[in-house]
């Protein structure tokens, strides 16, 4: 992005009169960003900790519809993310990739092969494309031949997609600055200023330094995530969220080997368990349990959430014989979503909400997959403060297009060279520029490259050792123990560029490895009653809600009867709508 100077340079252009200020540095302040830079709009995104330190850093990694959100009765949802699914794979080669799912189904399952067959039926009408199939249980078992074998009735192929969410961010960032946009980690809003009633700029704090600014905007936006309300709350406005945690543990990938991505119903819940090859490991998860730790500690994995994910993979890969030993690491994220009082997290919308209250704009809610809708609909919304902003164009593609022969790549072998220019982009062939001549190989045991890292310390905004290994890279995941035993490989191409002397150096690698300790390795005991493997009993057959019937009736009759055309009329009506509250 820039040289280890870009702090200083930034701070001294402080005063300048901006036209929106975004606070909070996720995947939504970052689309954000990226879009009011487009239009021309004076803009500068504030993170009170590192850039995606929070929610978009700790997802499951995954760019795909939410089959699951069609059941629920919200098909407009699935629609929006299976279209930007698509979006995003045909603009982000090498960030955002296909993956293959394998939907296992059983005896007794609810919902069954009917009901799944007739969703995904939807779900690719959605996508323009028929992508699944079903298959019978030889079939699925050499595909997923670890998988449990009793009571199974076969399963269903389908494609979604995957990607490094903090490494979208980054690459999101990177962009919007290279266009006049300006991001600032570390930097905390500590008030809102009000001029007769209504929000008009943000005091500041940098957490490094302790400088101070108070800066003007006639936009301020709250895209803080789970944090918004703590924003909203200066403005007299009551919590309106419901702080949801996801956790994950992470297995090497030898210790539990899945081609593609596997997914079951929960022996417990059945809540849909995913189990997905990423980056050379194996995540399982993921968890939907209110978050009642303070919001600015670093999440992680509970004991029983471990319990729970454990007892999952030991049931539907009894041949592994997995222990919690195995684990190498765990994350777990919050999600923002609106409380509307249902007695299961799980049942909470996904959909993101924009709200309008005495000048301070929040956005927050949604998902990953549909952050390029989410900065529209900010954008949109922004317009009454903004009345010379240009029209936006919603055809454009969020991330600038990358060519596949760009010069300075040429020799690489074409997975590492993908690769570079999904996470950098039009910067790739600068990271392969930087390197040493050893170090455009891959990490051991990883697909991180060494030059990855020298570029990361270079010129990424490092502030702290964990933001480099956890965000910026993620041996922090990927590695056994944080990746302690390569620290000293670390330091040799690191230190130097991060300027950092060797106490300082000393200093970052200890609170690491505390950090990474107490919020990523796995617990070091869980509930005994909730770790033993659970048999595979049939659940009870119960009644299937009308609702639910018919929504999937209507999907079927959809399916085989509209075309093209009229599909995306019904889909999209109304799409354009602004979720705002005055």
């Amino acid at each position: 992005m820039t040289s280890n100077s870009w702090r200083d340079e930034l701070w001294s252009q402080m005063d300048r009169s901006w036209d929106m200020i975004v606070i909070g540095g996720g995947i939504t302040g970052a689309g954000i960003l990226r879009e009011a830079t487009r239009l021309g709009l004076r803009v500068l995104l504030l993170e009170q900790r590192d850039f995606a330190w929070g929610t978009s850093s700790r997802s499951s990694k995954l760019v795909h519809g939410g089959l699951r959100y069609l059941s629920q009765g919200q098909p407009r949802l699935t629609y929006e993310s299976v279209r930007e699914r698509q979006f995003l794979l045909e603009n982000a080669p090498g960030l955002v990739d296909p993956l293959g799912f394998l939907l296992a189904t059983y005896k007794g399952d609810r919902p069954g092969r009917f009901l799944f067959s007739i969703g995904l039926a939807l779900y690719d009408a959605m996508a323009g494309e028929w992508a699944h199939r079903f298959l019978p249980p030889e079939k699925f078992l050499l595909l997923a031949p670890r998988v449990r074998q009793e009571g199974l009735v076969g399963g269903f192929h389908y494609v979604d997609a995957q990607t490094d969410d903090a490494r979208l961010v980054f690459r999101v960032i990177q962009e919007a600055m290279a266009e006049g946009g300006a991001a600032l980690n570390y930097a905390r809003v500590t008030r809102l200023i009000r001029e007769d009633g209504t929000v008009s700029g943000v005091e500041i704090r940098d957490s490094l330094t302790g400088r101070e600014a108070t800066l003007r905007a006639r936009v301020v936006v709250n895209a803080t995530g789970a944090w918004a309300d703590d924003l909203r709350r200066q403005v007299g406005q009551p919590p309106r969220l419901r702080p949801i945690r996801g956790s994950h543990l992470v297995f090497p990938a030898w210790r539990l080997p899945v081609a593609q991505a596997v997914s079951f119903l929960h022996p417990v819940d059945r809540r849909p368990v995913f189990v997905i090859p990423w980056e050379g490991v194996t995540l399982v998860g993921t968890t939907d349990v209110d978050h009642h730790e303070p919001l600015n500690r670093e999440p992680r994995i509970s004991p029983q959430e471990a319990a729970y994910l454990m007892t999952a993979v030991q049931t539907e890969f009894p041949s592994l014989a997995l222990e919690l030993d195995d684990v190498q690491a765990t994350f777990a994220g919050v999600r923002p979503v609106v409380g509307t009082g249902k007695a299961d997290p799980s049942k909470e919308s996904r959909e993101h909400v924009v709200w309008q209250e005495d000048g301070l704009l929040t956005v927050t809610g949604g998902k990953l997959t549909t952050f390029r809708l989410i900065a529209l609909d900010a954008i949109t919304a922004a317009r009454s403060r903004l009345p010379d902003l240009s029209p936006v164009d919603r055809s454009l593609s969020m991330l600038n297009p990358v060519s596949d022969d760009a010069p300075g790549l040429a020799g690489l072998d074409s997975r590492v060279r993908r690769r570079l220019l999904g996470r950098y982009g039009a910067l790739a062939p600068l990271v392969v520029e930087d390197a040493a001549p050893d170090e455009l190989t891959a990490i051991p045991g990883t697909r991180t490259l060494w030059a990855e890292l020298r570029w990361a310390a270079r010129r990424e905004h490092v502030v702290h050792l964990d933001d480099l290994l956890l965000r910026r890279v993620r041996l922090g995941l990927l590695l056994p123990k944080g990746g302690a035993e390569l620290l000293p490989q670390i330091r040799e191409i690191c230190q130097a560029e991060l300027a950092w002397d060797d106490e300082r150096w000393a200093a970052e690698e200890s609170a690491y490895l505390v950090l990474w300790q107490a919020h990523h390795a796995p617990p070091k005991t869980v509930p005994e009653s909730e770790l033993q493997p659970r048999a595979a009993t049939p659940v009870l057959k119960r009644t299937v809600p009308a609702r639910r019937v018919a929504l999937f009736l209507a999907g079927l009759l959809t399916v085989a009867s509209m075309t093209g055309i009229g599909l995306w009329r019904w889909m999209v009506a109304g799409r354009g709508r602004e979720k705002v509250c005055a």
